[in-house]
């Protein structure tokens, strides 16, 4: 751990010029710069936290408002403990020396960094118009026109990014953020690959795997060379563009199917369903960012982007001035008025969870970890949509949640949207998020024979009891999520 902190710490010089040894066409390394985003001394005490915008496999994404400034980022939140055992430490810090390069309009910005004994925070741009996913949920599906000026930003984004020489490999709709008027960002360059010939300086031992056929991405927007362990190239993007479109103008992800084998062999075999209401033009430019051979989608070929851009689907589209047009108007999480959060309506969300807090370092006097600590790997988890003040109701004091999201709870003939919540007391309630009241509180029972969840699909799980087996879709996919965090509450 020691070594990892001196590793972050060292200070590092960006040589902006090809080194003569390299040559042309070669990845820049340097053994020494200086960030522009600089290493701050900080800790999280500086910043008083707000909702949890989102929870990965190593970290987690916080609203974050300086004390002293009254600035709000999107601080990333990284536990140092779960990327050394999971040998991530290249995969950080390449994200870090990218993203710190990466100077668009329509891409998150990385303002600085600090770090301590358990944890590495990245401050990022605070993108208050949240995930473009949330949107295509929110409204069922989106209009061309909305579809239109959307990928038009993404493709502009993704242009600069390819110019430099960077594959982005997880392009979605999670992955694709809004700022509170409405624009696209690009963000999580977690899985970032530059090619031998980037223009992208990066440290030895800050590289992702070399060849770039490395499984990684989310399988509904894999291309199928991925899948066959080809070299990753520019064409990986694009296929996902292709995906992601498809998805703006339907609901729903092209390839989707009960798992994630089913959705691996609908890809493989380039199976393809596109629905009536699409438009020549639409179903044109996604038949050709889903072509098999990714050195023929638009956007890949000799000509650049220039081919991707002037296909009829974005005729309309003036690309000089696309940061100055006025996007389409956003649908609101029910119950809010405004994308910006209202810090009034935020919770405060404790320190605790993270970094150096009391209770994520508490120990008991044999040295033993105490019991949150303990529920420390589930926090990492979880997938949490929110957390703010109208959930603190439901809690008792010194509870904390661990897993919480909107999901629909089926029943035979109808389904009703509830808020899942999963304690360390340990409780499993669902509430009403209209009515804020609680609607049933599942019977918590460290024995799996009394309580236990079965997972259907990436969408669907069932928590069953003695007296009841309960139905929940969760449309981000996330049920065997709900399954880990459960039965990791279940075997503490």
């Amino acid at each position: 751990m020691l070594e990892m902190e001196k590793d972050f710490d060292s200070k590092v010089k960006i040589q902006r010029t090809s080194s003569s040894s390299n040559g042309a066409g070669i990845v820049q390394r340097s053994k020494s710069f200086v960030f522009r985003a600089p290493q701050e001394n900080y800790t999280i005490q500086d910043f008083e936290l707000g909702k949890i915008y989102g929870v990965g496999s190593y970290s987690k994404v916080v609203r974050a408002k300086k004390k002293d400034t009254g600035v709000v980022y999107a601080l990333k939140i990284m536990d140092k403990k779960f990327i050394t055992k999971e040998n991530k430490t290249a995969y950080v810090k390449l994200e870090r020396i990218v993203l710190d390069q990466l100077e668009h309009p329509g891409i998150v910005r990385l303002y600085f960094t600090f770090q301590d004994s358990f944890s590495l925070y990245m401050a990022l741009e605070s993108c208050e118009g949240g995930e473009l996913f949330d949107q295509i949920t929110r409204k069922g599906r989106l209009t061309e026109e909305e579809a239109r000026f959307y990928a038009a930003e993404v493709v502009d984004a993704l242009e600069y990014i390819h110019g430099l020489g960077v594959i982005h490999r997880d392009i979605k709709p999670e992955n694709l953020l809004l700022t509170a008027e409405g624009h696209i960002k690009i963000a999580d360059f977690g899985s970032v690959k530059p090619m031998q010939d980037s223009q992208i300086t990066v440290l030895p031992n800050a590289a992702s795997d070399d060849k770039a056929c490395t499984f990684v991405g989310t399988a509904a927007y894999v291309p199928p060379e991925v899948l066959n362990s080809s070299p990753a190239t520019f064409g990986n993007d694009l296929w996902a563009l292709g995906c992601t479109l498809y998805q703006m103008l339907s609901g729903t992800s092209p390839f989707k199917d009960a798992s994630e084998w089913l959705i691996f062999q609908r890809i493989i075999a380039r199976e393809i369903r596109f629905p009536d209401y699409f438009s020549d033009e639409a179903r044109d430019l996604i038949d050709r960012l889903l072509d098999l051979d990714p050195s023929r989608r638009p956007g890949a070929g000799p000509d650049g982007y220039a081919i991707l851009k002037i296909h009829p689907f974005f005729k309309k589209v003036v690309w000089d001035n696309l940061r100055t047009q006025t996007p389409p108007k956003l649908a609101l999480e029910p119950g809010t008025q405004s994308p910006v959060a209202d810090d009034v309506q935020e919770s405060s969300w404790s320190p605790s969870h993270i970094g150096d807090g009391s209770a994520a370092s508490a120990r008991q006097p044999d040295g033993t970890a105490s019991s949150s600590e303990g529920t420390g790997s589930i926090t990492r988890l979880a997938s949490i949509d929110s957390f703010d003040s109208k959930w603190q109701q439901f809690l008792d004091p010194g509870e904390s949640v661990l897993m919480i999201s909107m999901v629909k709870k089926l029943q035979k003939i109808t389904s009703k949207k509830v808020q899942l919540i999963l304690t360390n007391k340990p409780k499993l309630i669902y509430v009403d998020p209209s009515k804020l009241i609680v609607k049933g509180n599942i019977i918590w029972s460290d024995n799996p024979n009394d309580l236990s969840i079965q997972v259907t699909s990436p969408s669907h799980f069932k928590i069953c009891t003695p007296k009841k087996v309960m139905s929940f879709e969760d449309a981000k996919q996330r049920a065997s999520i709900w399954k880990k965090a459960i039965e990791g509450l279940q075997n503490r």
